[in-house]
């Protein structure tokens, strides 16, 4: 402090802000603000940048430059699992539909020919990936008698495996169909004004 009252006011304040500077800098940086970034992962036109931005979700467009004016709301209708399983599931009614949860609990449910043996089927989605272990699916069984007294089975696995590959079947068809619809514009078709020249 004595040096700082030997130095002119000027020099003095200069002398403050460059260490405030300094000290911000280094702060801000550990605190993770500044990220280096390979220049090779990025193209230097700024229209390929903006295009390669659009493509991974992370750009915008102001002035209606989307066909879509109600929006892009992703949920349900955009999960293959979970619209598969509703597809196959469809002659069921449901207790329980609960995308959030990742759930679909469908209720009791009997042929006409035989309404003492009844089955409910639970689905579960561990994961949003098209995997056979990203999906359970687990099968009861009721068996009734004559007086009414019931007996529930949880143990059916021969019909939760052909749920389970009949939904998973369902799922990569409706992302093989969502691929093939949505066109993959390449970067290299892309021109920047450079190009023109």
């Amino acid at each position: 402090m004595l040096i700082l009252n030997l130095l002119p006011m000027k020099t003095k304040n200069l002398l403050i802000k460059i260490i405030i500077i300094f000290f911000a800098f280094t702060h801000l940086n550990s605190c993770g603000i500044y990220r280096p970034v390979s220049a090779k992962d990025f193209p230097p036109e700024p229209e390929k940048r903006i295009q390669k931005n659009i493509q991974e979700g992370r750009g915008f467009r102001i002035m209606g430059g989307d066909e879509n004016k109600g929006g892009n709301f992703n949920f349900a209708s955009s999960n293959e699992m979970w619209r598969a399983s509703l597809d196959i599931l469809n002659f069921m009614p449901l207790t329980s539909a609960d995308y959030g949860g990742g759930l679909i609990i469908t209720d009791w449910y009997s042929e006409q020919d035989n309404s003492r043996d009844s089955i409910k089927i639970s689905v579960r989605f561990l994961s949003n990936e098209i995997r056979s272990d990203g999906l359970e699916v687990v099968v009861f069984s009721k068996k009734c008698d004559a007086n009414i007294n019931c007996k529930v089975i949880k143990n059916n696995s021969e019909i939760e495996s052909e749920l389970k590959i009949a939904i998973l079947k369902r799922a990569t068809k409706y992302k093989k169909e969502k691929t093939d619809k949505t066109p993959k514009r390449s970067l290299s078709t892309i021109k920047a004004p450079e190009d023109n020249r």
